[in-house]
């Protein structure tokens, strides 16, 4: 049937079958070169976003580094070596191996109901991501992913915000979305790993559905329960000092809580440093 081969013609049949194994042949190689083409790009982009992370981390100031365990007064002294990864932590299981064995275990999961920090609201229900974002875990097996009140506040309403599409794959700290006011742009970090199902938007208040890539949603590098509380009160102190060379910084919050359009209360403020470093992007 194809040419070199012992009886081979060049008739009608021969001239349509190999016409029809070559187009095959091409559709299939054609398939097969745009995949190993796509799964090079993402392995390439995921490679770069993760190597752009771990530059922006070790550019942070210390004191948006310190760890966790910190926090809570577990450890006097330590700055987080893993991109705020517990999961690529050997101290963090040793020291929740330790919380368990003294009787002290955390709650993974409260009721519904919220807190206050530093005036902020702190719903109880959710996992806190350092970067702001906040991950409410559904009874689907998704997850839906927003901001917390404190990047609200700070940031304002986004005049623009640049969702990606359902489909797309988001991992722990590579950008989940963008946001824009003016001529600033923020970049929010995912909190979790997973694929995009849904977007939303600041006018849902929530931002993104993720269905996880594996059997559930990993939770173990979110900070919950009285940790956030913590790490908001350390977050508004990280903002003070921001804010330092500020005249207004002294009015961040008036009566125990926070002033409206903070960014408009402080115009001499450098917003686009405060933010970039606020949201984990010196």
């Amino acid at each position: 049937m194809f040419p070199g081969v012992y009886g081979f013609t060049w008739d009608a049949g021969n001239i349509i079958f190999l016409g029809i194994f070559f187009t095959v042949a091409a559709v299939i190689a054609g398939t097969l070169g745009l995949a190993v083409k796509r799964a090079y790009k993402d392995h390439v982009m995921k490679k770069h976003e993760m190597i752009r992370w771990h530059q922006d981390f070790r550019d942070l100031p210390q004191r948006a580094r310190t760890c966790r365990h910190v926090l809570t007064g577990e450890l006097k002294q330590r700055y987080c070596p893993n991109g705020f990864d517990c999961r690529e932590c050997d101290l963090h299981p040793q020291l929740l191996k330790n919380e368990s064995v003294s009787g002290k275990v955390r709650e993974k999961k409260r009721p519904a109901q919220a807190a206050s920090a530093s005036g902020f609201r702190v719903p109880l229900d959710r996992f806190y991501h350092r970067g702001h974002t906040w991950v409410r875990l559904e009874s689907d097996g998704m997850a839906t992913v927003g901001l917390d009140d404190f990047a609200m506040w700070l940031f304002g309403t986004p005049e623009k915000v640049e969702l990606p599409p359902v489909g797309t794959h988001v991992y722990v700290n590579r950008p989940g979305w963008k946001m824009y006011r003016g001529e600033s742009a923020v970049r929010v970090l995912s909190p979790v790993d997973g694929d995009v199902v849904e977007a939303g938007g600041p006018d849902e208040g929530w931002y993104l559905r993720v269905r996880p890539l594996g059997s559930a949603i990993d939770t173990s590098h979110l900070l919950h329960g009285d940790e956030v509380q913590a790490w908001i009160a350390s977050e508004m102190d990280r903002l003070q000092a921001s804010l330092r060379d500020v005249s207004l910084a002294p009015t961040l919050a008036d009566g125990g809580e926070p002033v409206a359009d903070l960014s408009v209360s402080l115009p001499g403020a450098d917003w686009d440093g405060i933010w970039g470093e606020m949201f984990l992007e010196p």
